[in-house]
């Protein structure tokens, strides 16, 4: 490893920020812990153009943590709607009760601490106590283990522990001297892999740009740039069909809360069956409503069902594509001759002009402003 990198990347990487680095972001230069943990919770999974516009939003609506402790789970939920990745809005508010139950509101600035909180994470742990508290705490996401995988020639795929655990050895090595400096730097280090130590297009192959570290980084002198870091190859993510109910009584459509621990936790959607593997090349099978109604709500009555429901009908089938999965829906309509009392406590008819109110996934959200059963404007309160 060379000492002269080591004792000049942290001043290199501040100068190049000054001429290079990404400026005007509504969260930069924020030293509330509450802020910087929001941004780097919903940065996570996300991207920043998306963020610029959403989270704002979120702070309009929850701007310090006990207005978000407090806030109905629901409430957090609808905010979060169409970012994906629901459990950080899940951990996001159960952190906030944390911190006002065990730290009075406060968010602590030892970076040891703050990792013991719901949905924080080493490198997010350090990212809130370098921006907010200027402490000397490294951080390592993709971007970080990226630049410093290439910059000392790291080899194995980084989900390996014994790689993950020099990555940490080099970040924390590689930390400016002074305190005072750790914002800019841990600002400079998520900008320089973002924008130029990029996964495809790096700045040092076929830009005009001059990386400021083209002469230290060993992967660039040993043409791997394109090879590091190594991951480990992806399997073909699996595919699942299964049949949803889109049922309307009048002016509301039934939703279903669902489970915490399932995807799109505590989110509400329309009532589902199970989902069963996708055959290549099988022909979409009509089922009749006595099925439907049995895989969709196994806990009701099907006689109350059938005399108010008098017919079902498919209409169109959604592709989504989640990190490691992929789901076929295909939607069934049914409309209910009366407002239907189920023994189910997590289905509830929501009238169309209220469902801004409640978190939706996004493949749901989009299908109902398809199918013009509510205005835009419903659906963003």
């Amino acid at each position: 490893m060379s000492k002269t990198l080591v004792n000049t990347f942290a001043s290199k990487l501040v100068a190049w920020h000054a001429i290079s680095g990404r400026s005007g972001l509504p969260w930069q230069g924020n030293r509330d812990p509450y802020a910087v943990w929001v941004s780097e919770i919903m940065l996570q999974q996300t991207q920043v153009a998306t963020v610029l516009e959403r989270y704002p939003r979120f702070m309009k609506r929850f701007p310090t943590v006990k207005k978000l402790a407090t806030a109905d789970i629901d409430e957090v939920l609808a905010e979060w709607a169409g970012l994906g990745y629901y459990s950080r809005a899940r951990n996001l508010h159960a952190c906030a009760k944390q911190v006002v139950a065990e730290f009075k509101g406060e968010f602590p600035s030892d970076p040891a601490l703050l990792e013991q909180l719901k949905g924080i994470g080493r490198s997010t742990a350090g990212a809130i106590a370098a921006f907010a508290y200027h402490e000397r705490a490294p951080i390592l996401d993709a971007n970080v283990k990226r630049i410093l995988a290439r910059l000392f020639a790291i080899e194995g795929p980084i989900q390996d522990k014994a790689v993950n655990d020099r990555l940490w050895a080099l970040a924390t090595d590689l930390l400016p001297i002074k305190s005072i400096d750790m914002p800019v730097y841990t600002q400079a280090l998520m900008d320089f892999g973002a924008t130029w130590c990029t996964s495809r297009k790096p700045v040092c192959l076929g830009s005009e740009k001059k990386c400021p570290f083209a002469k230290d980084c060993q992967a660039n002198l040993s043409d791997q740039v394109l090879l590091l870091p190594q991951k480990t190859k992806k399997t073909k993510s699996p595919e699942f069909d299964c049949n949803m109910l889109l049922m309307r009584w009048g002016n509301s459509v039934l939703l279903q809360k669902r489970p915490s621990k399932a995807i799109w936790g505590g989110l509400w959607s329309l009532p589902e069956g199970p989902w069963m593997p996708r055959v290549s090349g099988a022909k979409d099978a009509d089922i009749s409503a006595q099925t439907l109604f049995a895989i969709t709500l196994p806990d009701e009555t099907f006689a109350m069902l059938t005399k108010a429901c008098k017919a079902v009908s498919r209409t169109e089938e959604i592709k989504h594509v989640f990190t490691h999965r992929r789901l076929w829906m295909q939607i069934w309509q049914a409309s209910s001759s009366k407002e239907l009392t189920f023994s189910n406590r997590d289905l509830k008819w929501v009238p169309l002009n209220q469902l801004g109110r409640y978190g939706l996934p996004q493949p749901i959200k989009i299908l109902l402003q398809g199918l013009s059963l509510v205005r835009d404007d419903d659906l963003k309160n």
